[in-house]
């Protein structure tokens, strides 16, 4: 006999609903101010749920999150997916002009915030379509205050609430996640990402890594970003492991938590790791239980890869964007030493292509082109964008990253250089046309451009090079404090070079590649 058609359920909502079940007492977040098993954590999700539903949240609606990494951040976006809504994850370091648009963009009506940001919004709501704002009043980490006209704290209507019965069943092309990146005009373009988009990226990083049911995963990295969100803790909570969940990332404190939890695998960018290997003694540490390293986000110094191969600990490197959500390549621990500086293979279940920028042809090993991705794991497009979607995905379902590299004759993907010149800064990108953008608004400054300077902490530094009107003085002091009103801390310049006039070609843009030399050689 036939069975007739039905699609298969891939809501994280419903894996952690039958965790709960069958392994009811598994830790499955383990946090400072508690740790909640999967009954706790499908218990408080199912009652959040209901707290979103009576105040009018519905299936295909946003719910935004403002908040450093915590259990209120997973409970809310089991809760918003439990009822078919799409979470919205916030970048906690954004300024009020980024904030506001990303708010109003996303179309959210309902947040949940915690104390540490809840003036910011409040800065802003009115450019919002916000209606309902939930404080997180029961994290010890940030105490709440109480009695602030229009915040709910939200530990009372949770507790009150009758949990949610049962999980909106979601297939592959349902959205999931509205993850806000910038664009290279500086304005935020909302990646959408579905249940499948999320699905398929796990099936690719259970295949290369060695990660097991059970594995303990450190969530140190910001789970805004799509990398620590979607590479491992996600993943974990959909196979019942545990996410140990770290509101910023210390290297002492994970030095403790490696010892005490024994952890399995985690998701860094460079910096994470060089400043990890400044911590006095850690190499006497025990690493034997960390068998999955993924770093992305940077290009990873050679030198740094191998000082930790030394001590039994293989960085592997993976790329890619928070549109392809995130991995379209990894290199296997295997060839972290063979084919140090690359950023791995294509991943299982998508196509990696080097191609000509201008004409899309396929390229030959050796030589440098875009790389374009195409697969399951590739977002379908940008939230009520159809511009920036046409430009981006082709006609044949590439998605075009904007990043140069090239293959090697093994396979092998090596990034090269940034189409857009963006910036990576502690693992946070920052693109110069939108600080450009800010600088030139400033008064007494002609012109400005911005490039990335290495930086041995950083990975790379914003550097400013301005020219200023005559008989002006500009320092760096100023300029910061002029861009810290319009641009998150990460974004803003750490060196000044100031100079007479800004190189420009002969159609008026700027010689990036001169104006990179100047900076490198002083002159």
């Amino acid at each position: 006999m036939t069975h007739p058609h039905s699609p298969v359920d891939v809501n994280p909502a419903s894996a952690v609903a039958r965790n709960a079940r069958y392994q009811a007492d598994v830790v499955a977040i383990r946090y400072p101010d508690g740790d909640l098993t999967y009954a706790q954590l499908d218990d408080k999700a199912a009652r959040l749920a209901t707290v979103l539903s009576d105040g009018g949240v519905a299936d295909g609606d946003r719910v935004a999150y403002l908040g450093l990494n915590s259990a209120s951040f997973l409970v809310t976006m089991l809760a918003a997916f439990r009822i078919g809504a799409m979470f919205v994850p916030v970048n906690f370091r954004l300024a009020a002009p980024e904030l506001e648009r990303v708010l109003d963009k996303s179309g959210a009506r309902t947040i949940v915030c915690e104390e540490g940001h809840r003036a910011r919004v409040e800065n802003v709501r009115g450019g919002t379509a916000l209606t309902r704002f939930l404080l997180v009043d029961d994290d010890s980490a940030v105490p709440a205050t109480f009695g602030v006209p229009g915040w709910e704290p939200w530990s009372g209507p949770i507790a009150a609430a009758t949990p949610t019965p049962s999980v909106v069943a979601k297939s592959f092309d349902d959205p999931a996640i509205l993850m806000f990146t910038s664009g290279t005009t500086g304005l935020p373009k909302g990646v959408i990402l579905t249940h499948g988009n999320a699905w398929w990226n796990a099936v690719n990083v259970d295949s290369v890594l060695d990660t097991r049911r059970g594995d303990v995963t450190y969530a140190g990295a910001p789970l805004f970003h799509i990398g620590a969100l979607n590479s491992f803790a996600l993943r974990a909570l959909v196979r019942g492991g545990t996410v140990l969940v770290r509101r910023a990332f210390d290297p002492v404190g994970f030095l403790d938590d490696l010892a005490t939890y024994r952890v399995n695998s985690m998701f860094g960018v460079a910096a994470m790791f060089a400043a990890l290997s400044r911590v006095p003694g850690v190499f006497d540490m025990d690493f034997t239980s960390l068998r999955a390293v993924v770093v992305a986000g940077a290009p990873v110094p050679p030198a740094l890869i191998e000082l930790y191969a030394a001590h039994g600990v293989l960085l592997q490197q993976a790329w890619g964007l928070t549109e392809t959500a995130p991995f379209a390549t990894h290199l296997p621990a295997e060839r972290t030493l063979t084919k140090v500086g690359s950023a791995g293979i294509p991943m299982p279940y998508t196509e990696v292509r080097v191609v000509d920028a201008n004409t899309n042809q396929p390229l030959k090993p050796g030589e440098a082109g875009e790389l374009v991705v195409r697969g399951p794991n590739v977002t379908p497009g940008y939230w009520e964008n159809p511009e920036a979607t046409a430009a981006a995905l082709d006609d044949e379902g590439w998605f075009h990253s904007g990043d140069i590299g090239y293959l090697d004759e093994d396979g092998c993907v090596y990034i090269v250089d940034r189409l857009k010149d963006m910036i990576i800064s502690g693992g946070e990108n920052v693109y110069p046309a939108e600080v450009e953008r800010v600088l030139s608004t400033m008064p007494g400054v002609v012109d400005v451009a911005v490039v990335g300077a290495p930086d041995e902490q950083w990975g790379e530094t914003v550097v400013a090079v301005v020219s200023p009107a005559e008989g002006v003085t500009l320092t760096l002091e100023d300029v910061r404090d002029y861009a810290s009103a319009h641009l998150a801390r990460y974004k803003l310049p750490r060196t000044l070079k100031v100079v007479p006039d800004v190189p420009r070609n002969a159609s008026g843009k700027l010689e990036k590649l001169v104006i990179r030399r100047m900076v490198e050689e002083g002159g």
